[in-house]
């Protein structure tokens, strides 16, 4: 019998931190936010929710050892690294990048009239110190309208971003009244249900914008949604 454990991480729960030019919600402990209780779920290390101001941005710095998905919702971000590539991304398109063994990257808010809000998250890495490498993609709207949308995965088909971990993410807009089915595509591994925008329940929870839910022990989960509402799976192993 399927017994699903559940641990809800309500957006005001999250660490805030305000730099003037960057607003950032911490899902996880993160640079100035400890939460002993925070640390990561599963190999899920970082989730966090920037909002960088116009033309402002993270200037060079280091990364290893961590695959790095970034996500904009909100205007265009401009990134650079020491591998050559520069490029920038928008909303519908999702970039990777495998820190492997080490290199130095910068994030820019691209424009210089509107905000910049983006969604980067970390996971640890299934093998270390492999050659850095970078990718991004355009996934069209269509392609999560009430359906799950599969942005990364580790394995180099269906379109998907190539990740260094037995990790999928994937992204649905699930139209009000309606209920879609996930099912869990490595054997053991857990699930982090982040609502982008709308309300949804998943068994005996409510969850509202930028809430989330931890899920394991169980191989599946329906989500259904009380609006229009925007979803973002993370499929880990625990460990």
């Amino acid at each position: 019998m399927d017994r699903m454990k559940t641990t809800l991480y309500s957006a005001d729960s999250r660490g805030f931190a305000d730099h003037g030019w960057l607003k950032a919600r911490h899902s996880f402990s993160f640079a100035g936010y400890f939460n002993r209780d925070r640390m990561h779920f599963g190999l899920l290390r970082v989730l966090n929710d920037d909002i960088v101001d116009p033309g402002q941005g993270f200037g060079t710095h280091p990364h290893d050892n961590m695959e790095i998905v970034t996500i904009p919702l909100i205007g265009a971000l401009e990134h650079k690294d020491s591998t050559g590539n520069i490029g920038v991304i928008h909303p519908n398109e999702v970039q990777i990048m495998s820190a492997g063994s080490g290199l130095y990257h910068s994030e820019y808010n691209h424009s210089k009239e509107e905000i910049c809000n983006l969604l980067q998250i970390w996971v640890f890495p299934k093998e270390r110190d492999i050659k850095p490498r970078y990718d991004q993609r355009i996934f069209s709207p269509e392609e999560r309208e009430n359906q799950f949308c599969t942005l990364v995965s580790p394995e180099e088909k269906d379109n998907a971003l190539w990740i260094n971990q037995d990790a999928y993410f994937s992204r649905a807009k699930i139209d009000g009244g309606k209920s879609l089915l996930y099912t869990i595509k490595k054997k053991g591994n857990i699930a982090y249900l982040f609502v982008i925008e709308g309300e949804v329940i998943l068994a005996d929870n409510k969850l509202n914008r930028r809430d989330a839910l931890g899920i394991e022990e169980t191989d599946n989960f329906e989500i259904t949604a009380e609006t229009t509402s925007e979803v973002l799976v993370i499929e880990i192993p625990v460990e």
